[in-house]
């Protein structure tokens, strides 16, 4: 069963630019994980500073080993410390998929 995981985090607008290195590394690190079918991030247009996440992943197990990483890890020391703040991710468990 693929796992989703969609929502947003917010970043400072002004820490935007100095936050997206740990992101591209973030972004790098999980796409070349096993089990990894997508994995992004896309600033909203009308609200600086949101930053919209969405990942698939091919399992939970996939998922699960995502979570123990250190780039995981890392990044979310990073954020801290660049004001990312107000995370709202949900986990949708996905039994089917049609074109539309």
């Amino acid at each position: 069963m693929t796992v989703l995981i969609a929502g947003t985090f917010r970043l400072p607008p002004e820490a935007v630019e100095r936050f997206r290195p740990h992101m591209e590394t973030m972004l790098a690190k999980s796409r070349a994980e096993d089990g990894c079918l997508t994995y992004s991030y896309a600033f909203d247009v009308l609200e600086p500073g949101l930053v919209r996440v969405f990942e698939a992943w091919r399992d939970q197990a996939a998922l699960d080993a995502h979570f123990a990483t250190a780039h995981l890890a890392e990044w979310r020391a990073a954020g801290v410390g660049h004001g990312v703040s107000d995370r709202r991710l949900s986990i949708y468990d996905v039994a089917a998929e049609r074109p539309l």
